[in-house]
């Protein structure tokens, strides 16, 4: 079943970095790839249309806790699934919860079973275990699906962590158990990706890892990292990750990261990333370029009449002008969070496009090492 999904096409000669292509029931997947958050079966300020036509993504995220509490499974169920009730064709992942989880630390109780928490909207309680996250994640009917499991806080103790990641394997058990004994809803495949944990700590990490690859699931996800750790230290988890994750399947880095974090990840191995950040940031005027990173509400644009990104790709970028989408914001107007978020998606894709590119070429490490300081500049 591993070469159905997944075929490696191209490793970079000097690095880690990897070309493949992902086969799922609604489309391929080239990699590396940049996977737009979709929390609750939208992308925040982009419609479905221009993630499609402008952006070019080709997976965007579901999230279970959210869609969960709001629709709901039933909603979720009459709909079809959440291709059919947001009307996105194309490749759906889901994350298992175990996220808002930790997010959720002054609401919520772990326990073998699993966790119970309160709602962030109106307080009611709620359970959420390995085999509820499967039934919920089947409901939503995406394409690839997250075992539950426990992300731990940064910084933690090691035993805590220790612990943590135990935990997380036991759940990975539960997951796949009732994952094979319950079929699709829909008709179509769904496959499980399980999460390496571990904190920082080197050894915890390379226990998870090796315990991971022996489940041979079709692909493996690299959780509980950008929590709050060093970037050095996020670099060096993912380092001996990646090198005992098997080469033949993909590998996943969760909630990850700037565009440099993005570059640097796909040097050690890395070929799925999501992030809420090209949108968050956007909306909050700030803009990733070829040139470096804007911030467009600052005063310096305010008659800057020239295009908001003359290398851009995406039409916003020529359409509008600096000082256009920085009265936007100053105004206040939605429009400006909608421009910002479009053209951040669809750098963060650029990003990976000519990443991908410069891997099948044979010259990504040089293009790397070129375009990472400039990524880090403040203009």
């Amino acid at each position: 079943m591993t070469q159905d999904f997944f075929n490696l096409e191209a490793t970079d000669q000097k690095s880690g970095a990897r070309a493949g292509t992902i086969h799922t029931a609604h489309g391929t997947i080239q990699t590396p790839i940049f996977m737009p958050v979709g929390t609750l079966g939208t992308v925040k300020t982009v419609p479905h249309r221009d993630l499609e036509n402008d952006v070019k993504a080709q997976i965007i995220l579901g999230n279970t806790y959210h869609l969960m509490l709001r629709p709901g499974m039933e909603v979720m169920e009459t709909a079809g699934g959440l291709h059919s009730f947001s009307a996105w064709k194309k490749p759906l992942l889901t994350d298992s919860g175990g996220y808002q989880v930790y997010s959720l630390a002054a609401n919520r109780k772990i326990k073998e079973e699993g966790v119970t928490f309160q709602s962030h909207i109106d307080g009611s309680k709620h359970m959420l275990s390995p085999e509820t996250s499967i039934d919920i994640q089947r409901s939503i009917g995406a394409d690839i699906i997250m075992a539950f499991d426990e992300c731990p806080p940064y910084p933690c103790e090691k035993e805590y962590a220790r612990k943590s990641m135990h935990l997380t394997h036991r759940w990975l058990k539960r997951s796949i158990d009732h994952w094979q004994k319950n079929p699709e809803t829909y008709g179509y495949r769904q496959e499980l990706f399980p999460i390496v944990q571990g904190s920082v700590y080197p050894d915890l990490r390379k226990e998870s890892a090796e315990f991971i690859a022996s489940q041979d699931c079709v692909g493996n996800a690299i959780g509980g990292l950008s929590v709050g750790e060093p970037a050095e230290d996020m670099y060096a988890m993912c380092n001996l990750v990646c090198g005992i994750l098997p080469q033949e399947k993909p590998r996943y880095l969760m909630g990850v990261g700037t565009p440099a974090n993005l570059l640097e990840c796909v040097a050690l191995g890395v070929d799925m990333f999501d992030c809420v950040m090209p949108t968050r940031n956007g909306r909050n005027g700030m803009l990733f370029t070829q040139n470096g990173i804007i911030n467009i509400k600052n005063q310096k644009w305010k008659n800057d009449h020239s295009p908001l990104d003359p290398y851009g790709d995406c039409y916003v970028d020529q359409m509008y002008s600096k000082a256009y989408v920085r009265h936007l914001f100053t105004a206040n107007e939605s429009l400006g969070k909608h421009i910002a978020s479009l053209h951040n998606l669809r750098f963060y894709l650029w990003l990976m496009e000519n990443a991908r590119t410069k891997i099948l070429e044979g010259s990504f490490s040089e293009w790397k090492h070129m375009m990472v300081p400039i990524l880090q500049t403040r203009l």
